[in-house]
């Protein structure tokens, strides 16, 4: 249970070498650039991009949302202004005479 020293290899023998050099011969001629980690910026333009994203996205739902949630509000805003009308006092004389008149064989208006 030995460390780095022992060979890794058990059928010739031979050591590996450590994690990452495994025992093959140093490359030449490879040229290798980095920045450091402070001064890169990750989330450059992200907030700009973000802004603009979001406003791309929602115009092209648009179409997709407002006709049905337009409809929705009529559909509801006539409800209740019926209802109000129904609960009203003049909705109740209203649906009052229209109960006589089906009674006496008239025709009944709404």
């Amino acid at each position: 249970m030995g460390g780095g020293s022992a060979p890794l290899d058990t059928k010739h023998g031979q050591f590996l070498g450590p994690w990452g050099n495994i025992g093959s011969q140093t490359q030449k001629g490879i040229t290798t650039y980095s920045i450091s980690a402070n001064r890169q910026r990750p989330l450059a333009g992200t907030l700009n991009a973000a802004v603009f994203n979001t406003w791309r996205r929602c115009r092209a739902q648009a179409l997709y949302v407002i006709p049905p949630f337009a409809i929705a509000y009529a559909a509801m805003n006539w409800a209740v202004e019926k209802n109000e009308y129904y609960n009203s006092k003049s909705g109740r004389i209203h649906d009052a005479e229209a109960a006589d008149e089906a009674t006496q064989g008239g025709t009944v208006r709404g």
